[in-house]
């Protein structure tokens, strides 16, 4: 069971990247899937998630209006596009499979984590 994060990089304040997480489709395509991302010297935190049929998107205050969570199932792929970035958004950014199909922000309810990858936004 493997989750591998990509997409990861330095970028200028104002700018936008796309995260991409590939998943073992036979497992994950029915579990709700989350981000989530650690700065250096922080706690990990919820980021965003989505449900496993896409009905329902969870966005922390912090990224609303800026991120976006989707899914291809097909493709096996959950993404994280992200807008208007800031330094404060500087952190690991970790992809995650939850236990259940519905979407959730706390961490214990994910079994599966990716690697990480990692975004710097310069100012």
């Amino acid at each position: 069971v493997q989750l591998q994060a990509s997409g990861g990089g330095l970028v200028q304040a104002g700018g936008s990247l796309r995260l991409s997480c590939a998943h073992s489709g036979r497992i994950f395509s029915n579990n709700g899937m989350g981000w989530f991302r650690q700065a250096l010297g922080k706690e990990r935190e919820f980021v965003a998630t989505i449900s496993w049929n896409s009905a329902y998107t969870y966005y922390a205050n912090s990224v609303k209006g800026r991120f976006t969570i989707s899914r291809d199932n097909a493709k096996n792929a959950l993404y994280l596009h992200m807008d208007s970035l800031n330094p404060e958004d500087t952190a690991v950014y970790y992809c995650a499979a939850a236990r259940g199909a519905g979407a959730s922000s706390a961490p214990d309810t994910y079994r599966y984590w990716g690697q990480g990858t990692q975004v710097t936004v310069s100012s």
